[in-house]
């Protein structure tokens, strides 16, 4: 992968580069993305581009990271993009599960999951802290996967209290 691509998917089309928080101005990037590929093909579609710029982030990130000093640059965002979106999982699954219509945007649930991930995030209780301190391109984008997950968790239990289901 050239140096270039990997800059621009690292960076998710150069938002990284927007000052101040660019971890934030990823994370929020990811939502209206996540919304749009919600309705393109529901849940299957937005699990099947998570795993896929998952593996795209990885090697761009190790491309970027690839002879500096700094392991985690903060201009690399593509993280914070997978991260977010496995934090909106519950929330697209349970709408294409109960086929709502793709076009509702239950914001309360979208914007729970933007704030619980970036918690996560900042916070990085174990095994985000774990992930995070490795050092590799692994780690940059791991850290992410696990904050997310955590995210997700809470995102479903608030769904399901929301809705009456605990």
């Amino acid at each position: 992968m050239p140096e270039a691509l990997a800059r621009f998917i690292a960076t998710f089309g150069l938002i990284g580069r927007l000052p101040l928080a660019p971890g934030t101005w990823g994370s929020a990037a990811a939502i209206p993305l996540a919304w749009l590929l919600h309705m393109a093909g529901g849940f299957p579609l937005l699990a099947a581009a998570t795993a896929a710029l998952f593996l795209l982030g990885w090697r761009a990130t190790a491309i970027i990271i690839a002879g500096s000093g700094d392991k985690d640059p903060s201009e690399v965002v593509v993280d914070e993009v997978v991260g977010q979106w496995i934090a909106l999982f519950p929330l697209s699954a349970g709408l294409w599960h109960a086929g709502v219509d793709p076009v509702i945007f239950p914001w309360p649930g979208w914007v729970g999951g933007f704030v619980m991930f970036r918690l996560f995030d900042i916070w990085k209780p174990w095994p985000v802290g774990w992930a995070d301190r490795r050092g590799t391109a692994l780690g940059v984008m791991l850290d992410d996967v696990l904050a997310g997950i955590w995210a997700a968790i809470l995102v479903g239990i608030a769904g399901a209290i929301a809705h009456g289901m605990i």
